[in-house]
């Protein structure tokens, strides 16, 4: 029972000093003993201030709710009238006489919520006052204070305040359900759905609500409605339905909160940052950026929205309806706003279903203790990753649930009943609505009844104030009169005598045990993979554990991968603990070393893929496993499984270690209580029904079982101590690598909050210490473990009922217990060292190259996979990789050496290995190893060699050990000095050496320091001589025309004072050494040219136009460039050594190339300094008068001297004429190609018109040449300068004598003269910085370090990104475009940037494109030596050889020159005796340093020291080659490797590739990979090479598969097997097959290039016995096909004895045989139906052919094919598509013919015949009668044959 009214309050009218009102009076005067008077409430009455109004307002009620300390709330029902205010000073203040009025208001306040009846009884009072009537207002208000009431039970009871009024309270029947009238209903009304529900999240997941609204009334009610459609959650923060202004500060209060705001102080509300404002008033509900408001789960979410849009708008689903229902109006505001209320019900009812089985009840008693298992209930329910649920599980809202709802024994209510009962009825009806309407209408009727339990009743009689007197002013209203207390005093006394004698009203309270409803379904994980829990993959666990505990090991290794990937799934991890479970007999099962390891495997495997929270239960399922599964070590030792799998966060989560104490204690709770016959029942019942006996049983009886009880909490407190210290100690406690002393300081104590960082801390913390303080160091995790340990006791005893001394015990108990564990694992630790590892394979070790030797011994790693999808498995076959084995460190090499983990390929050896001198990066990363899903630390290594090694340290070997192998890695890839490389050390010891090997060639140092020594001295006593320069006239040198072509040049130099000859400067003993500068390969090239030779004579010929100067023979010029270069004859040695000086680095034009028919050379130097540039383009004409002037007309001099040395120029100044250039040196194809000049030209330069596709990118900077340039090239008009007419093309000079290929942006405003005969193309070259970034970018394109899905990531968007291709197609555009002037007659010089980088790549491949000897062995070794490594490309620099260059970085320029000739190897695969394996070759040794050939920067830096003429007996091993070459030549010897077997080459032929991006081709040298022997590029570790170099194979383990026989069938990896090996081509195979019968029958093997040699000789000879006449002509027309391309090389053919092959014929020396591989025939395609070509053309010649009706007589070449059965005739001979056809087949005759009208007139009658067709008459002439005849015959026997 309690009172209607706690107290009533009169506010009096005047303001107080705070300008609020004040307490007139209250009632009663003291407090009652049970509730405290609320202070403040004067706040609350006048939400808004206390204000006075010039006009009388009506009486104004609203509740406003207060909530005490106790979180008790008290309603405040406040009734507002106005009187008449008679204060003088305000009305002075005002200046005003208008009357004024201020409030007074009367104040109910209550704990109980019945709205109506104050507001009832309030205006009662206040009618009694303003009617005058004649009952005291004493009488009322004594009344109001001493009316009692029930509280609930559903009773009703009838009221009155004795002024003859009269009402009736109904109580609810349940007080646990909230009572809402109309209010929900009403904010839906005002809100919407959508708000309103988004409100309810918020209110769930503790956010900050505030409802804005003019009425005080309308606030309340909505903020109780929103309290109702919580139910059956209690909110339990701030709440507060009208707060006044004065208070808004409490806005800001962190905590959440729901409050209501009046609307006027809605600016005060603008700057809440994190509030949800909810206008009531604008039914709008505003969301600020930084809030989210986690939504309800889906279905849920759609299926409530559904079920509300059907209760508020019942028209929505019959709206379509063609017939729609008679009656769809929604329900009656009161009913409306139950079944509002009903969905909600239903919404938790499928929100919380199967709670009450996730409920601990960990004691009895003296009062139930509940703990609720939130992550069991997540995990069952499948919604662990539901944000919504998981906060509200969180919140207070739901621990008040808990506790209110967790006991078993209680009244239950409706929404215990729809747990209990209805879950399974939802579940099945949710999809229909009709039915979800019908449950949420009986829900909703048994609210209604709850709240009205007697609706029919209605005897509510309450006077109301006459209108009269509420018209009435307030002048004639008398004010509220003060009342007698002591009467209302009295009043209340009476009523307190009356209630103490009367008896006790008892609710009888129905208790009863409250049900749980259904267990939860097992529901499928929500990826919903059926495939993850199917029967089969529990099967295989199955398998795999009784094959483990069978000590079937094998067996179980094949299965282990399957069992990893299936414990992926929830079932699968089930199924294996209650597998393990099986096998554990008494607590306990001891294993042998690898069922121990297996064991444990798949326990952390199934540890992995849980979560920290446990949501499925897995690790509360094996936590008693690991204390049971054990082995033997040695000494009595024994290890158990948990100090294996300790590595997992969920350890660290103190929220588990509560749900599992909570779980165990229930268990024993259970078990204390248990009967006999009772087995079944629950923990949940076993409570209820020793609650319900609780009251009967005796103290004593009670008292022992509360002792009972906390006895088993204790010793289960000391069992989970020791069990939490077995799991958070780890083995080894000097190396504390899970738990940190600094996470465990951070554990929060807090149940419900998640503990992520708890104990892992900082995984990248080092492991590894070195301090020496262990001692310390495992004390420190000890005593975090202690302290980690105390807090889990102090939460679990505090909340289960522990005696302090039992708590007490149980923290002095801990560190013994923590120490004593330490001391077993001590011995473990120890013991567990000394175990042989038998289940982790073999270490392989690699096969070292002679002088390779180890600098680390093996370390155990796990190769892991990378980016590349083949050795993964994903291409198909089984994985490779990740592979376990070794990593070791050589003097010359990083290999990784070991077997695939995955069993199925277990047997094979995978091998990755790359040069130490390529690495290009290392960084530390970390794996997570598949099998052990352990995470270790690991390298990443990259190599410019295109190989990436991603290793993880295995956690046997040290971290310092680790550490050891970057530093060596380190030490070894960057080395003090060059001679530190391998190339140098190779054969000596591995110890690291420092620079301090004695130099062996002394005397060639000492040589190159006198040499510089001396040329230092001398080149300042040189003087210059300057005189006006005159070009001198090709008369003077009439006999150089002749003479060029012969090869008698010598070498000397200038006459002069300050000249040294070769003899005065170097001594006698030094004499060899110029004696080998002149066996170099520059010179060896150059008499080759004809550009001169070497006599011992130092005299030459005058008439020469080049000479040999020695002028750098000791490099004082030019340092970076060889001892001996090709000059101007006319050019002394002084002018250069000042010409110099005006180039970059020294670097002065020289010519390295010339071109045999055209005489044209090739320049190479420089960009020019740029001082001099300006002179350089001065107008010849304007005076020079300084040094600079000078110099700039000794390099005018210097290209005129080079411009006059061309037969061109000599014959046009000669002939003093024009023509003679276009007539003599320009053939009929020359003048057909020169249009595409200047398109190429234009291309190259950049012009933005006519642009190609892939074309080298415009960068703004075209205003810098002179666009003549290019029209001239192309043979527009340009208008000449005088402004007359221009000349027709063939009339005048086009084209200019020398073109100087420049950068563009070094001569960039430099003025082009029209005079000069040299004109200089801009270009834009690629900076070594772009170089070097592309290659990064390849470098990850064609080997990324990991798989990625991201499409922007994707192999071919990552090579455009890289723009590599881009480069090579600018190269070669430049290339091609030099190679194209060449061709026509005109001189080049590449000039660009530093002459060493982009000029070497051009002149290189210019040459290379150029001439064909180039192409050769011999000649591709001499351009290397000569434009590479003679004229000083900067190998070491570009290539980060040594310490110093580490910060520059790697540039491949080389690389992009071998990849610019394999794209036009593949464009032109018959002109190269080279093969492309050896480009790849080439291009992996270059970086490798293996060899000596690339290392150092120039010539001049290897005299220094002492490497580039090595005496050839200096050879202590002769195995070890510091030459690549030397290595070629040998292994070209021995094997066909290198060769191309489609050489064929035309002669003279000049190549012209396609450039565009779109005809390059991605090298495989960048993609391919073999694992099975690593790099196959040194030869001596290939295995089963059989015609590898008998005395270099080094001795290597036969593969597995060699030992069986063989079988026909094999599967070929891509990514494993080398293919050139295992599938070789057909020539090779028939090589080998040759040795191979040679060697069986005992015969002396011949050596492949002999048996080859015989075989081309045997083809050639018989192709020349059975060749026609005819076959000549064809001949001649391949020999016509220079321009064409030829892919084609290798022919099959059949005959009727056997296979031959008809091979690409190789071209002799001389110059008379011409290769038959044209292949001009169109009959090609049946080429391998005939021995040779010449039976393709039976006979053929020219005839005259008749054409149809009224066209003339034309010659046309006939072909008789009488292979095809066919007459052909084309245009020409020399044309490859024929003009017609005619099928024998069809002939009918042939006969001889008369002449007709338009015949030749000069040929005879006989030589006409006719061929009669079925189709129509053919009239044909021969040249005469005979060979009329002779076609006449040919055609018949073809047709006899047939």
């Amino acid at each position: 029972m309690a009172r209607a009214a706690n107290r009533t309050l009169l506010f009096y009218t005047q303001r107080s000093s705070e300008g609020q009102g004040r307490i007139l009076q209250r009632f009663p005067e003291k407090d009652w003993e049970d509730n405290p008077f609320p202070q403040g409430i004067e706040l609350f009455c006048q939400p808004s201030g206390w204000q006075l109004v010039p006009v009388e307002l009506p009486p104004s009620f609203f509740v406003a709710v207060l909530t005490d300390i106790n979180s008790e709330r008290h309603y405040c029902a406040c009734f507002t009238f106005w009187e008449t205010v008679e204060t003088p000073q305000v009305r002075e203040l005002l200046q005003t006489p208008a009357q004024l009025y201020g409030p007074k208001s009367l104040v109910l306040v209550s704990r109980l919520d019945h709205t109506e009846v104050f507001r009832n009884c309030l205006a009662l009072i206040y009618t009694v006052h303003v009617d005058s009537l004649i009952v005291p207002l004493e009488t009322v208000i004594g009344n109001l204070l001493t009316c009692i009431i029930p509280i609930a039970g559903g009773s009703q009871r009838t009221i009155t305040l004795g002024a003859g009024d009269r009402q009736v309270i109904q109580t609810p029947v349940n007080d646990s359900l909230p009572v809402s009238g109309c209010s929900v209903a009403q904010l839906f009304r005002q809100l919407g759905i959508v708000n309103v529900l988004c409100l309810f999240c918020a209110a769930l997941t503790e956010h900050k609500i505030l409802f804005l609204s003019r009425s005080y009334q309308r606030l309340t009610d909505a903020c109780r409605a929103l309290l109702a459609i919580m139910f059956p959650l209690k909110y339990s923060f701030t709440y507060v339905p009208i707060l006044p202004g004065k208070l808004l500060e409490v806005l800001s209060t962190p905590t959440p909160f729901i409050i209501g705001v009046n609307s006027s102080f809605r600016s005060e509300t603008q700057e809440l940052l994190d509030v949800i404002i909810a206008d009531l008033d604008g039914g709008t509900v505003t969301i600020p950026e930084c809030v989210h408001i986690s939504p309800l789960p889906e279905p849920l979410l759609q299926h409530t929205q559904t079920a509300l849009s059907m209760v508020l708008d019942p028209e929505l689903e019959v709206a379509d309806r063609a017939f729609p229902p008679s009656s769809t109006q929604p329900s009656a505001l009161k009913i409306q706003d139950k079944e509002i209320r009903a969905v909600f019900l239903w919404l938790f009812a499928q929100l919380f279903q199967g709670y009450r089985w996730c409920l601990h009840i960990i004691r009895i008693y003296p009062e139930p203790v509940i703990r609720f298992h939130k992550a069991a209930f997540l995990g069952q329910r499948t919604l662990n990753e539901d944000d919504f649920l998981v906060k509200v599980l969180d919140g207070m809202a739901f621990a008040g649930f808990v506790s209110e709802r967790g006991p078993p024994y209680r009244a239950t209510d409706l929404f215990d009943d729809l747990i209990a009962s209805q879950v399974e009825r939802i579940r099945t009806e949710q999809d229909d609505s009709r039915k979800v309407m019908k449950h949420i209408g009986e829900l909703a009727e048994q609210l209604f009844k709850n709240e009205n339990p007697y609706p029919t009743v209605a005897m509510h009689k309450v006077q109301r104030p006459a209108d009269s007197t509420q018209s009435r002013t307030g002048s004639c209203l008398a004010s509220f009169p003060l009342l007698d207390d002591v009467a209302v005093q009295l009043f209340i006394d009476h009523a307190a005598a009356k209630l103490s004698t009367a008896p006790p009203v008892v609710k009888a309270e129905l208790k009863e045990m409250v049900p749980s409803g259904p267990p939860l379904a097992d529901i499928v994980d929500k990826n919903g993979s059926v495939l993850a829990n199917s029967a089969r993959r529990l099967e295989v666990v199955r398998n795999c554990i009784n094959y483990i505990f069978d000590s079937k090991m094998l067996e179980a290794k094949k299965l282990m991968p399957a069992v990893l990937r299936a414990l992926k799934g929830r079932a699968a991890r089930v199924c294996l603990t209650q597998e393990l479970n099986q096998h554990v007999l008494q607590n306990r099962a001891v294993l042998d070393d690898q069922q121990f390891d297996y064991i444990v495997r798949m326990m952390n495997c199934t540890l992995q893929d849980c979560s920290h929270m446990d949501e499925h239960g897995i690790a509360a399922a094996l936590l008693p496993l690991v204390t049971a599964f054990c082995r033997k070590l040695g000494g009595g030792i024994t290890q158990f499984a948990y100090s294996c799998v300790q590595e997992h966060m969920v350890w660290t989560n103190m929220q588990f270690w509560e749900a599992m104490f909570y779980s165990d204690v229930q268990s024993h709770i259970r078990a204390l209580y248990l009967e006999t016959g009772d087995r079944d029942q629950g923990a949940l019942e076993l409570a209820s029904e020793q609650t319900r006996r609780w009251p009967a049983l005796s103290k004593e009886t009670q008292q022992e079982l509360v002792q009972k009880e906390e006895s088993t909490v204790f010793s289960q407190a000391i069992h989970y101590a020791n069990r939490m210290s077995y799991l958070l100690l780890p083995l080894d406690t000097t190396k504390n690598r899970l738990l940190r002393s600094t996470g465990l300081a951070e554990v929060e104590s807090v149940s419900n909050s998640y503990v992520t960082n708890s104990i892992a801390g900082s995984m990248a913390e080092s492991y590894d210490t070195e301090s020496g303080f262990e001692d310390a160091e495992s004390s420190d995790v000890a005593n975090s473990v202690v302290r980690f340990i105390n807090r889990f006791v102090d939460k679990v005893c505090n909340e289960s009922g522990v005696t302090n001394e039992h708590l007490k015990a149980l923290h002095a108990m801990i560190p013994d217990i923590v120490q004593m564990h330490i001391e077993t694992l001590e011995a473990v630790h120890r013991e567990s060292k000394r175990l042989p590892p038998i289940q982790k394979p073999k270490l392989l070790r690699p096969t070292l190259l002679p002088g390779e030797e180890f600098v680390m011994d093996g370390m155990r790693v796990h190769l892991m996979s990378d980016g590349r999808e083949e050795a993964t498995g994903v291409m198909g076959g089984p994985p490779l990789l990740p592979a376990e084995g070794a990593i070791f460190l050589t003097t010359y090499r990083i290999i990784f050496k070991g077997t695939p983990n995955d069993p199925l390929v277990g047997e094979q050896v995978v091998t990755r290995s790359f040069p130490i001198a390529s690495l290009t990066k290392e960084k530390k990363i970390s794996v997570s190893l598949s099998m052990d899903q352990f995470i270790q630390e690991g390298l990443q290594l990259r190599s410019c060699t295109f190989q990436l090694i991603k290793i993880g340290f295995d956690e046997e070997v040290a971290s310092d050990l680790a550490e050891v192998f970057r530093k060596h890695v380190h030490k070894l890839r960057y080395p003090q000095h060059v001679q530190g490389t391998f190339a140098f050390t190779v054969g000596q010891s591995a110890k690291l050496v420092e620079h301090k090997t004695k130099d062996k060639n002394q005397s060639l140092r000492t040589l190159s320091k006198n040499l510089v020594k001396s040329a230092k001295r001398t080149i300042g006593r040189q003087y210059v001589t300057r005189k006006k320069y005159s070009p001198p006239t090709w008369e003077n040198r009439s006999s150089l025309q002749s003479e060029m072509d012969e090869d008698e040049i010598s070498v000397s130099e200038e006459v002069e004072p300050s000249s040294h000859t070769l003899s005065s400067t170097i001594r006698s003993s030094d004499r060899q050494t110029m004696s080998n500068v002149v066996e170099r390969a520059c010179c060896r090239d150059y008499q080759r040219m004809g550009l001169g030779t070497l006599s011992n004579s130092l005299t030459r010929s005058k008439n020469e136009p080049f000479r040999i100067s020695t002028v750098n023979r000791m490099y004082t010029v030019c340092r970076s460039y060889p001892g001996l270069l090709i000059v101007p004859q006319s050019i002394p040695d002084s002018t250069i050594q000042r010409i110099s000086r005006c180039y970059r680095q020294s670097r002065f034009p020289v010519i390295c190339w010339r071109n045999s028919r055209t005489k044209a050379v090739l320049l190479r130097s420089a960009g020019l300094h740029a001082k001099g540039v300006v002179g350089f383009f001065r107008s010849p004409n304007a005076p020079r008068a300084s040094q600079a002037d000078s110099t700039s007309l000794e390099q005018e001099k210097y290209l005129q001297a080079i411009i006059s040395s061309m037969p061109l120029y000599s014959e046009i100044n000669g002939r003093n004429t024009l023509s003679g250039f276009t007539s003599t040196h320009m053939n009929s194809s020359d003048k057909l190609r020169q249009p595409k000049i200047g398109v190429l030209m234009k291309q190259v330069m950049g012009t933005k018109d006519d642009l190609p596709w892939g074309s080298i990118r415009g960068s703004g900077r075209l205003s810098a040449y002179n666009p003549d340039v290019g029209n001239r090239l192309t043979g527009k008009e340009s208008p000449q300068a005088n402004g007359g007419p221009s000349e027709p093309y063939f009339l005048r000079q086009q084209r200019a004598y020398l073109y100087i290929i420049g950068d563009k942006s070094q001569i960039k405003g430099g003025k082009q003269d029209p005079l000069q005969q040299w004109e200089v193309v801009p270009i834009e070259v690629c900076d070594v910085r772009q170089v070097k970034n592309s290659f990064k970018k390849l470098m990850k394109a064609c080997v990324p370090s990991s798989l990625t899905s991201d499409l922007n990531m994707s192999f071919h968007r990552c090579l455009e990104d890289s723009e590599w291709m881009n480069l090579l197609h600018r190269v070669l555009q430049v290339s091609v475009l030099v190679v194209e002037l060449l061709a026509t007659g005109s001189s080049v010089m590449v000039s660009l940037e530093d002459g060493w980088d982009v000029t070497t790549q051009v002149v290189s491949l210019v040459q290379l494109l150029s001439d064909p000897y180039y192409r050769s062995f011999d000649g591709f070794r001499l351009l290397v030596e000569k434009e590479w490594l003679s004229f000083g490309h900067r190998f070491s620099h570009r290539g980060a050889q040594t310490l110093a260059g580490q910060g520059s970085g790697f540039t491949p320029v080389f690389l992009q020159f071998l990849d610019c000739v394999h794209q036009i190897h593949l464009q032109f695969p018959m002109e190269f005796e080279f093969s492309q394996y050896y480009l790849k070759f080439l291009a992996y040794h270059y970086v490798s340093n293996r060899f000596r050939t690339f290392l150092l920067d120039s010539d001049y830096e290897r005299i220094e020291l002492g490497v580039l003429y090595e005496e050839k007996g200096e050879r202590k091993t002769p195995q070890v080659c510091k030459s690549v070459w030397d290595y070629i030549d040998r292994l070209h010897k021995k094997t066909p490797v290198f060769y191309n077997y489609m050489y064929s080459p035309e002669e003279e032929e000049v190549l012209k590739p396609y450039t565009f991006i779109s005809n390059l081709k991605v090298w495989d040298f960048y993609t391919e990979e073999v694992l099975s022997e690593g790099p196959s590029y040194d030869w001596e570790l290939v295995r089963g090479q059989p015609e590898g170099p008998g005395e270099e194979v080094a001795p290597a383990a036969e593969r597995p598969e060699t030992a069986a026989p063989k079988s026909q069938r094999r599967v070929v990896w891509p990514c494993y097997d080398s293919l050139s090996k295992v599938l070789p081509d057909a020539i090779t195979k028939l090589l080998q097959d040759v040795q191979t019968l040679e060697a069986e029958l005992g015969h002396v093997s011949e050596k492949w290039k002999d048996s080859w040699d015989k075989i081309k000789h045997i083809q050639r000879t018989e192709t020349k016995l059975e060749s026609r006449p005819s076959f000549s002509s064809s001949l001649l027309m391949s020999s016509n096909l220079v321009h064409q391309r030829r892919s084609q090389g290798v022919y099959l053919q059949e005959r009727g004895v056997g296979s031959s092959i008809n091979l690409g014929l190789d071209c002799e020396a001389s110059a008379t045989s011409t290769p038959a591989t044209g292949r001009p025939s169109t009959s090609t395609l049946y080429s391998q139906f005939q021995s040779t070509e010449s039976e393709n053309r039976s006979f053929e010649g020219i005839l005259y052919k008749k054409g149809a009706l009224l066209k003339p007589w034309k010659p046309r070449w006939f072909v008789l094919d009488k292979t095809k059965h066919q007459l052909r005739y084309y245009e020409t001979r020399q044309d490859k598509e024929f003009k017609g056809v005619i099928e024998l087949a069809e002939v009918e005759s042939v006969i001889p013919g008369t002449p007709t009208m338009g015949a030749p007139k000069t040929i005879e009658e006989k030589a006409f015949f006719d061929l009669k067709t079925t189709k129509r008459m053919y009239n044909f002439c021969a040249t005469d009668s005979q060979n009329a005849q002779l076609w006449m015959d040919s055609i018949q026997s073809c047709l006899s044959d047939a």
